[in-house]
C-alpha cells in the first residue's frame, strides 16, 4: 500500500473542479480545500474527507482512495444545490486527471447523501468518489 498519491489525487481533483465550466458557471471559483475565514458565498464545494485501503498489486504499490467532495449552500430547497452536486459528478466521474506522482486508474461516483443543516438553514449534498491509484 501507499499513500504517496493521496496529496497529488487531491491537487488533481481540486484543479478539476476549479477548471470545469460548467461548475464555475454554478459557484465561480468558491472551490476550497480548507473553506477560508470570514464570509463564505452562499454555495461553495469543499473537498473533504477521505478513506483510503490497501489496494496492491503484483505489478506494485497502489491504493484505493473513497474521498466526499460537499456542495453546501444557505439558498431554500434542494434544487439549485442538487444542480451543483450534478456539476461536481459530472466533472469527476470516469475524469482522466493527470497526477503529479503515480497513475490514476479509474475515478468513479459512488454515492450522495443530501441533508438539511441545523434548523433547517442550510443544505448540504456529500458526493462520494472511489478512486484508484498506482504508485510508479
Amino acid at each position: 500500500m501507499t499513500y504517496a498519491v493521496a496529496q497529488p489525487l487531491q491537487a488533481a481533483v481540486f484543479t478539476a473542479l476549479q477548471s470545469d465550466p460548467a461548475l464555475t458557471t454554478l459557484v465561480g471559483g468558491h472551490v476550497y480545500d480548507a473553506v477560508p475565514q470570514g464570509t463564505l458565498p452562499d454555495t461553495y464545494v469543499r473537498i473533504g474527507a477521505e478513506t483510503v485501503t490497501d489496494a496492491s498489486d503484483g505489478t506494485g504499490a497502489g491504493a484505493m482512495h473513497r474521498f466526499i467532495v460537499s456542495v453546501i449552500t444557505t439558498a431554500p430547497g434542494f434544487s439549485a444545490i442538487k444542480e451543483v452536486a450534478g456539476a461536481v459528478s459530472d466533472a469527476l466521474h470516469d475524469a482522466d486527471l493527470p497526477l503529479s506522482r503515480g497513475r490514476l486508474i479509474f475515478l468513479k461516483f459512488e454515492r450522495a447523501v443530501a441533508s438539511r443543516g441545523d434548523a433547517g438553514a442550510s443544505r448540504q449534498v456529500d458526493v462520494r468518489f472511489r478512486a484508484r491509484v498506482e504508485d510508479d
